[in-house]
């Protein structure tokens, strides 16, 4: 199966669970640029640490450093066929990077995907990951931060999605099972 496509939604909507079961159905590497800044943090590269000293509150990683991973990953043979981008792109500059380094690899995207959730559900749910994973730098303050910069940098890009036709947007609330099988009905349209 053919399937190159943006997974969009605020933090702590579903994506990353949600990436990985769709990449899974549909046969594609899902390509999460929040793993491979986790993996850079715990493995305390250069790289790690400079990430560390954003996402500690609630800032995106510069674009130059997000851009050049996802071109590497992109050139990768196994995602000729196709792929799923979680977490990126995450601002318009990105949109027209992300559309860069497709025409270089002559390829198209098929489809954006917006995960949609209510602000206050997300916030409970962050908080409650946050308790579980230990994760310390997931306090209220800084997840309200987050769900800030995601209304003002990256839902802007659902719009340009929308635009040019490639926009399809699924509840995120439910249950995990639920929410994959309309993902997975609304992708059925966009996706060979």
């Amino acid at each position: 199966m053919s399937a190159r496509l943006v997974l969009l939604g605020p933090p702590g909507a579903g994506k990353g669970t949600q990436a990985s079961r769709l990449a899974e159905r549909l046969g594609v590497p899902a390509i999460s640029t929040g793993d491979i800044f986790r993996a850079n943090i715990t493995g305390g590269t250069e790289l790690g640490r400079k990430v560390q000293e954003y996402t500690a509150v609630g800032a995106l990683v510069p674009d130059e450093v997000t851009n050049a991973m996802v071109r590497d990953r992109l050139a990768q043979p196994d995602a000729a066929e196709g792929f799923l981008l979680d977490g990126y792109p995450r601002n318009v500059a990105q949109v027209a990077e992300l559309d860069a380094i497709l025409a270089e690899l002559g390829r198209d995207l098929d489809v954006a995907v917006e995960i949609t959730a209510d602000a206050e559900v997300v916030v409970e749910r962050m908080l409650g990951r946050a308790e579980i994973e230990g994760r310390v730098d997931d306090t209220e303050p800084v997840i309200r931060h987050r769900l800030e910069v995601y209304a003002l940098q990256t839902a802007p890009i659902a719009d340009v999605y929308a635009e040019r036709g490639l926009l399809v947007r699924v509840d995120g609330l439910g249950a995990v099972d639920e929410v994959t099988e309309r993902l997975l009905s609304a992708l059925e349209p966009h996706v060979a």
